[in-house]
């Protein structure tokens, strides 16, 4: 049985030792991305130093962080609430492994914090610091510690962390 397509195939070996010309090319692609409504919201939010969740018109169940639907009622979600900078730990990782896999000396402690008035079961994924590992515990009340005002771009990383209150 013959090769379905006539001519020799390359290999990595080919290219990386010239065998075959090859050309690189860098473009100059320009983008945009849109966060959307309640997430673009939400990391405004965030600069300014806020927490926001979304409320459902049909029972007042607050997201965080918002959405744009209900998935309970099918409902486009209402306003946006503000929220607390304090929360609960619902569960909590030792981590000898930095964000990039690299490993690392001494851990880091990670955990999913549910934010004060929203919803059960909306937990929000985030380092917790000022702690001792012996202290870690399920349960434990955080309060959200933020970068300096003019360092903050937006982004979940604008808060530091959390430690206990």
């Amino acid at each position: 049985m013959g090769r379905k397509w006539r001519g020799t195939p390359l290999t990595a070996a080919d290219i990386a030792e010239g065998r075959v010309a090859t050309a690189e090319w860098r473009p100059e692609a320009k983008y945009a991305w849109s966060a959307g409504e309640s997430i673009g919201r939400f990391l405004e939010e965030l600069q300014e130093g806020h927490l926001v969740g979304r409320k459902c018109d049909v029972d007042d169940t607050v997201f965080f962080p918002p959405r744009s639907f209900c998935q309970e009622h099918f409902v486009r979600a209402g306003e946006f609430v503000r929220l607390k900078n304090t929360g609960k730990v619902e569960t909590y990782s030792v981590s000898y492994l930095d964000t990039d896999a690299r490993r690392l000396e001494e851990p880091v402690y990670v955990g999913v914090i549910s934010i004060d008035g929203a919803a059960e079961g909306m937990g929000f994924m985030h380092f917790l610091g000022e702690v001792e590992e012996k202290d870690l515990a399920i349960g434990m009340r955080v309060k959200a510690v933020w970068k300096p005002k003019k360092e903050r771009m937006g982004a979940v990383t604008d808060i530091l962390y959390f430690k206990p209150v």
